[in-house]
């Protein structure tokens, strides 16, 4: 990850701070909560007047866009060739002008770290997430809090409506750059600030569940072992569908230790 400091030319302030996730090639914006809707950036005004200072990944990539020579430029082959780069690239062109545009009096300066403002904000991103139950995902935390969101409570977020109604899409949860959002396909984007708000806290730590998984999930061995059977045996317990894995592999099954106990008694 990179990150840079945004500033204002004009008095020297720190606007915020521009996140760029390299392998995803996603951006994110943390702004500096000192901002309001009338000196805020432009783009952002909407955002800040709501009090959310973590701009989304569509609208922190639509400011960068907004700062450079577009893909579409007619003599971008030999803009390419002079800047000696082999392909178009945001973050390149960004880091060129330094983030300077004839609109504003902004400016980008790299950084080597990350500062407290941002580690702060990182504290309530995502570490884990996936879908569970009807329209429920189960979110772990940096702050090593784990919640239960139901999404018919964040109906008002874009996209949202769509994912219930789609089961496919609502499955394809994934954990999204840096934790500062779940997305639905890549392409549906639920900030990690709204699950931590709307989410139901379980009273639970990620320890807790790394520890049910070390007592309770067994590979096909350990299995073996239990129960002091051959793999023969525990492949004719699952056809006759008296031991379920809790998931199969080609490379072997895995199962719940206290279903292998139930086959004993």
């Amino acid at each position: 990850m990179k990150i840079y400091e945004i500033i204002n030319e004009e008095d020297s302030c720190t606007v915020g701070f521009l996140l760029y996730y390299e392998k995803e090639k996603n951006f994110v914006i943390e702004l500096d909560e000192y901002l309001d809707e009338w000196n805020a950036p432009l783009l952002f005004s909407n955002l800040v007047k709501q009090g959310i200072y973590t701009v989304p990944r569509d609208l922190s990539l639509l400011w960068v866009k907004e700062r450079i020579i577009p893909p579409t430029r007619q003599n971008i082959s030999a803009i390419l060739a002079n800047h000696k780069l082999n392909e178009y690239d945001e973050i390149k062109f960004l880091e060129i002008s330094e983030g300077r545009c004839s609109q504003d009096s902004l400016r980008i300066k790299k950084m080597k770290e990350i500062p407290d403002l941002v580690r702060k904000r990182q504290e309530k991103n995502l570490t884990c997430v996936f879908p569970t139950g009807e329209n429920r995902l189960l979110c772990f935390f940096a702050d090593d809090t784990v919640k239960r969101v139901d999404l018919n409570k964040l109906m008002s977020e874009d996209g949202v409506e769509k994912v219930i109604k789609n089961r496919e899409l609502f499955l394809s949860a994934t954990l999204g750059s840096g934790g500062y959002y779940v997305t639905f396909n890549y392409s549906i984007d639920v900030p990690a600030r709204c699950l931590y708000s709307y989410g139901e806290d379980l009273g639970v730590k990620r320890a807790d569940f790394l520890d049910f998984l070390r007592w309770n999930v067994l590979d096909t061995k350990d299995v073996c072992n239990l129960l002091s059977c051959s793999r023969q045996n525990v492949s004719y317990l699952t056809k006759q569908k008296d031991l379920s894995p809790v998931k199969e592999n080609v490379m072997g099954n895995l199962y719940l230790k206290e279903d292998v106990l139930r086959t004993g008694w």
